[in-house]
């Protein structure tokens, strides 16, 4: 009777293993998930900005600093598309704010900003940036939720085992978002 459960227990302990198992394998297949979708709407955007910049040439010839910049930034990031998270964000930090300072000077040019094609590109990146931004939230959740399945008890066991590590969150850093704003009653 005694070898019985102690088998039955053992059955018991290796069922619970396998679900640990899976369960590691599924948070790392949301986070890969999660990743693709990111990578989707960066190339997505990545596509949009030369039509973009063609669109703006003409009305913002004194801005040829900052059509460059976009330009050499859209291509580093091109080129780091297969980067770790980290360095991506980097690299999409950059370029969003160039992008966001194009936009602001495009601002300066009334003949630009009523041009449809500008406004037509202008909707897209904007939809495009809103994708990007879902995209993250999905990404880091999921990547949330593997990092706290490889790194709690009794799933850590497992994870140590079978070789599940911490993935990296995709976070932009943007010295705008994180800036006090200034407030002021005069």
């Amino acid at each position: 009777m005694g070898v019985w459960i102690l088998v039955a227990v053992l059955v018991g302990v290796a069922l619970y293993a396998v679900t640990l198992y899976n369960a590691l394998v599924k948070n790392r297949q949301m986070a890969g998930e999660g990743w693709s979708g990111i990578d989707v709407q960066l190339k997505r955007r990545a596509d949009l900005i030369p039509n973009l910049l063609e669109a703006v040439k003409g009305y913002m010839s004194h801005e040829r600093e900052l059509l460059e910049e976009v330009t050499r930034l859209r291509g580093q990031a091109v080129a780091g598309s297969n980067a770790s998270p980290e360095q991506r964000a980097t690299l999409e930090g950059a370029l969003s704010g160039a992008l966001g300072r194009l936009m602001a000077v495009a601002e300066n040019y009334p003949d630009l900003k009523a041009s449809e094609n500008f406004q037509q590109f202008q909707k897209a990146l904007e939809e495009t940036e809103n994708e990007i931004s879902m995209s993250r939230r999905y990404y880091n959740g999921a990547v949330r939720n593997l990092n706290v399945s490889v790194e709690t008890f009794p799933s850590n066991l497992v994870a140590d085992r079978f070789g599940f590590v911490k993935a990296e969150y995709f976070e932009i850093e943007d010295a705008a978002d994180r800036a006090v704003p200034k407030v002021s009653f005069k």
